[in-house]
């Protein structure tokens, strides 16, 4: 609760001198755009068959047969929107490809009547990535191949790094700004994380700045995940369209969260959510979300390369599969981790 009380006036004393950003959305825009949805639920999705981001974009290994076949099962239990990670350095590499990738997964996406939420940058795990062939799984471990976007290496040059990132960010948005396939635009995932803390925050700012800059008819936002870092918090909250966080925390902290950051009194969005050994379930969780129209994404869905079934911080080299699964819902032949959670899910999402 004091962590909370903190950033409640770190958010104050931002909100007193916010740096201006003229076309960020109203509240009342941005309640009646969400008054127009429907009750949105998804997952993060990867297809099994990637390991990471740029194993998910590039031509070579972009699979259009499995993502049909896995987005069809997230239809199948009521899921309409996804959260997905994009890679500039697939865009550096292919800019052509990875926009013409991003259109057929579009496609495939409203064949099966979801609107997807992408990601552009992450400060999570492994901190340098390369393009071409990527890692294969390391056995029993949580992400061992997901990179973080931009690798810390170019982070060392932030002159170049903003100049290819500007771009980036600004022809891919600039591409689907009208696209009503596309359900929202998150800037930055977990910003400061694996040590980068308040650096991250130039970045930050420019990737709103930017994206601002195309005007875009989705919306933005940059989820708050950790209530120790004020300074990004306070900067997130106050120049989203609509509230987005992470909480892996149970119904009853869980709940503190959504009370905390209604008073932004924007849509709120839960982009992560739902890991079953810290007591963060779809039948303790779901039912809250709902019950004050959250945005439900819980993390992962099928089961594969990124072994998320595993837990962060428990290593389990040699495991094929944990008794119960950390993450994800499904395995790779379409069935259920548990067929009693898909049962509430469907449930919930009637």
């Amino acid at each position: 609760m004091a962590a909370i009380i903190l950033l409640f006036c770190s958010v104050m004393a931002q909100s007193a001198s916010p740096v201006k950003t003229s076309s960020r959305w109203t509240e009342q825009k941005a309640q009646e755009w969400y008054k127009s949805q429907p009750w949105l639920v998804g997952a993060d999705y990867i297809p099994a068959t990637a390991i990471n981001q740029i194993e998910m974009w590039s031509k070579d290994s972009f699979d259009v047969r499995q993502i049909d076949k896995e987005l069809s099962w997230a239809q199948n239990i009521g899921f309409n929107t996804m959260r997905v990670f994009l890679s500039s350095v697939v865009w550096k590499n292919d800019l052509k490809g990875m926009k013409s990738r991003m259109d057929t997964f579009l496609n495939i996406c409203s064949k099966h009547n979801i609107r997807p939420i992408f990601v552009f940058f992450d400060d999570c795990w492994n901190k340098e990535s390369s393009y071409g062939k990527q890692p294969v799984p390391k056995s029993g471990i949580h992400n061992s191949g997901w990179v973080q976007d931009p690798s810390c290496s170019l982070r060392a040059d932030t002159l170049k790094m903003f100049s290819e990132l500007g771009k980036y960010v600004k022809d891919i948005v600039t591409t689907f700004a009208k696209d009503k396939r596309i359900l929202m635009w998150d800037l930055y995932n977990e910003p400061g994380n694996s040590g980068h803390h308040t650096t991250s925050l130039p970045l930050l700012r420019r990737a709103f700045y930017w994206a601002r800059q195309c005007n875009p008819s989705q919306p933005l936002t940059a989820g708050i995940w950790y209530f120790d870092t004020p300074v990004l918090n306070a900067f997130q909250l106050s120049h989203s369209d609509v509230i987005s966080y992470h909480c892996y925390a149970d119904e009853i902290e869980h709940a503190q969260w959504i009370k905390f950051l209604g008073m932004q009194n924007r849509p709120l969005v839960c982009t992560e959510y739902m890991a079953r050994k810290r007591n963060s379930r779809f039948d303790n969780i779901m039912p809250l979300l709902k019950k004050n129209k959250v945005v439900a994404i819980n993390w992962g869905f099928v089961a594969g390369k990124t072994n998320t079934i595993f837990a962060w911080d428990t290593p389990l080299p040699g495991v094929k599969e944990p008794e119960l699964w950390f993450h994800d819902i499904f395995r790779q032949d379409g069935t259920p981790f548990s067929e009693k959670e898909i049962d509430f899910i469907k449930s919930m999402t009637e």
